[in-house]
């Protein structure tokens, strides 16, 4: 199986031309700042999560959130997922770059974690994102994360998702703040059976009422 590709860092294209042999500045080229070209700016924006989505170990999704158009269709989506499946699931690595995008991955048991970011995402920022989600997850699922227990309390699963990505916007890297804002005890290795229901209870309801909006 190839094993994803390392991505060479990017370097500066000017300062090189700038610059002579010992790093002086190279005759005939204008001390101050550098104008860099409209075609290479980036436009700025908050969007540093492209997509989230968990894999089984057959790499058929069992959770995915996009927040933007890069895949806009539903078979773009899981051509793009097995895609990375093939790519990433016998690799020892846990960064891959591929179409164009950084990806992050971490496997559990008979389960596969991604998080998507642009090409130019910092990768131990989207790392943070993906540390967070398996970590909430642990404490939610009682360190028992497989397949399993995980389609069990999917309505919690998507919970913990929101509150750690909105509209691809990063809200939360610490996962007992996003236990916390779950009503989860932070400070107990185990859950309550009355605690967990209260919380998937609220989940399906708060899905009922989007969809009756």
């Amino acid at each position: 199986m190839q094993k994803a590709e390392a991505r060479p860092r990017q370097h500066d294209h000017f300062g090189g031309a700038a610059r002579g042999r010992g790093g002086e500045r190279a005759a005939g080229v204008p001390v101050g700042p550098m104008e860099i070209p409209a075609g290479l700016m980036l436009e700025p924006s908050l969007y540093t999560v492209k997509a989230i989505f968990i894999l089984d170990s057959f790499g058929q999704r069992l959770l995915a959130k996009y927040y933007d158009d890069t895949f806009p269709s539903m078979k773009e989506q899981k051509s793009f997922e097995r895609n990375v499946f093939n790519k990433t699931h016998k690799t020892d690595s846990e960064i891959a770059f591929l179409e164009g995008l950084t990806i992050v991955y971490k496997s559990s048991i008979d389960l596969f974690f991604y998080v998507v970011g642009s090409p130019h995402e910092n990768e131990l920022m989207l790392m943070s994102v993906l540390t967070c989600l398996f970590e909430s997850l642990n404490h939610m699922l009682r360190k028992n994360v497989e397949k399993r227990t995980l389609v069990e309390n999917m309505d919690g699963v998507f919970l913990v998702v929101d509150e750690i990505v909105d509209g691809g916007v990063i809200l939360e890297s610490d996962a007992q703040q996003v236990i916390q804002k779950l009503n989860f005890r932070v400070d107990d290795s185990s859950l309550s059976e009355h605690s967990v229901t209260q919380v998937l209870q609220s989940a399906k309801e708060q899905i009922k009422w989007s969809l009756l909006k």
